[in-house]
């Protein structure tokens, strides 16, 4: 019969190979002759954990740790409780574990890494900050802490914490991408905007279209700011309708430098385009089109335009007072059918796409305190699409106008929009519409706050008409409306 360390090995060797269920099978004979051997009893979680079965190798780990408390037993601990995204009970036995333990990496890391994921930046910050002291050369936690700084709005320190990363790894296009932004949010666009470069979405769009129109939208003819004054320029979205309404801005200056600008973009912007015809855009197209019908002589993805222009500084917020006009006859009609009464009229929406992001997403009992203390003022729902089904908490409760139900493209969104007083939303294309039409909007932000909106929020440097109002703590919108309802009720806007 084979004796304890006999079947301690030959589980260890079932093991290596990934035999599971072999391996525990002698690890378990091996605890029948000796149940108090630490080791095995973590190997037993380690097992379970890697075949899936968390709360067996919960159960194995502790009873390893209640054994011996051993640094791999806790990291093995923490492991479990990472698979099944409990980061609380790292958190509370953090303290335990640093102060057994506290040169060790992975575990210091580990408790920075649940504190980021339960949103303490703060203890984030302090744990990584710690682990970094014991390896000064991780990029992981480099990188971790530059965006635990950047939500707390540290941004000179998040700048540079990804300075060590860019020459722990120089030439990787992720950290040169988070560079950019860093470099973004402190309003640093003259390196910020070459950095930028590197974003992925540039990637695809480019790739996009040369895999449309192989034999023109080549690499090898990218507009980077030479002349093209007698040249035609292809310019083609990347990114959402916010980005695409705000970037609109450097249409005019662009076409100073070409002598005509062809735009793809998504059907639902394609009228608001062509309404606006003091953009400078000639050709505006929403399909596909044969290359044999196109006809261009250099190309460019729509968030490249500031750095090929070459704008430096305070030039890249051209049109800040506003650089989009409505169909007026359009508003006209929408004035007669909706909006035709005295009292202050307030659009409001709470969610755009949340692909991307779903923290700027704002509950709608969170508007419920202002439609009750705002008086003498009707409310009117510009929520569409992905949201739109939240509408009936307001209709139902409230006398609230649902626009948004009937609102197709951003022309009729804007010819709306314009008959209003005032606009309250969170970050999202509704924003970037109501500033590009200088009309007074007040965008409501989460704690982590997007780079374009800067760290002096007290202005809004895209948009004079903008306001900006940032949640006190992750996930408290009640502390924005609170100030927004404050503000207006003291001061209007």
């Amino acid at each position: 019969m084979a004796n304890f360390q006999e079947l301690k090995s030959a589980g260890f060797n079932f093991h290596k190979e990934n035999k599971f269920d072999e391996a525990e099978k002698c690890y378990e004979e091996a605890l029948r002759l000796n149940d108090k051997n630490a080791e095995v009893h973590n190997l037993l979680g380690i097992i379970n954990l890697q075949k899936g079965n968390t709360d067996l190798a919960l159960k194995w780990v502790e009873k390893a740790i209640s054994l011996e408390k051993n640094a791999y037993f806790y990291e093995t601990l923490f492991q479990v409780y990472i698979k099944k995204s409990d980061f609380q009970k790292i958190v509370d036995i953090e303290h335990e574990v640093e102060g057994l333990f506290p040169t060790d990496f992975s575990l210091i890391f580990n408790i920075a890494l649940a504190n980021k994921n339960l949103n303490n930046i703060q203890d984030g910050i302090y744990y990584y900050k710690k682990a970094i002291e014991i390896d000064e050369n991780s990029y992981d936690a480099w990188f971790n802490l530059s965006h635990l700084y950047g939500i707390e709005g540290e941004t000179h320190e998040a700048v540079k914490a990804l300075e060590v990363c860019r020459n722990l790894k120089p030439d990787d296009k992720d950290t040169e991408y988070f560079y950019s932004i860093a470099l973004l949010r402190i309003k640093d666009y003259d390196r910020g905007l070459k950095h930028f470069e590197q974003r992925f979405c540039k990637d695809i769009a480019i790739a996009s279209q040369n895999k449309t129109y192989p034999n023109k939208a080549l690499y090898e003819n990218l507009w980077n700011g030479e002349d093209i004054s007698n040249k035609t320029i292809f310019v083609y979205y990347e990114a959402g309708f916010g980005d695409i309404i705000m970037f609109a801005r450097y249409f005019p200056l662009l076409k100073q430098r070409c002598k005509k600008i062809i735009l793809k973009i998504p059907q639902p912007l394609t009228k608001l385009f062509l309404e606006n015809p003091q953009l400078g855009v000639d050709e505006v197209i929403d399909n596909f089109i044969p290359e044999r019908d196109l006809d261009f002589d250099v190309h460019i993805p729509m968030l490249s335009l500031p750095y090929a222009l070459g704008l430096k500084g305070n030039n890249v917020f051209i049109g800040h007072e506003g650089y989009l006009i409505c169909d007026e006859n359009k508003k006209l009609e929408y004035n007669k059918k909706c909006f035709d009464t005295k009292k202050m009229k307030i659009g409001i929406k709470w969610q755009g796409n949340t692909y991307y992001d779903v923290d700027r997403v704002i509950p709608t009992e969170a508007f419920f305190p202002l439609i009750e203390n705002l008086l003498n003022t009707q409310f009117y729902s510009f929520q569409t699409f992905e949201g739109s089904e939240e509408v009936k908490k307001l209709t139902d409760r409230y006398d609230v106008i649902d626009i948004g139900k009937g609102l197709k493209d951003f022309s009729m969104t804007s010819a709306a929009l314009s008959n209003l007083d005032l606009v309250i939303c969170n970050d999202t294309s509704l924003a970037h519409l109501a500033g590009a039409l200088n009309i007074p909007c007040i965008i409501t932000l989460p704690y982590e706050v997007n780079w374009r909106w800067h760290t002096d929020l007290s202005v809004c440097d895209w948009y004079d008409s903008v306001k900006l109002f940032r949640q006190k703590s992750v996930g408290n919108w009640k502390s924005v409306f609170d100030e927004v309802l404050e503000v207006l009720t003291k001061n209007g806007f």
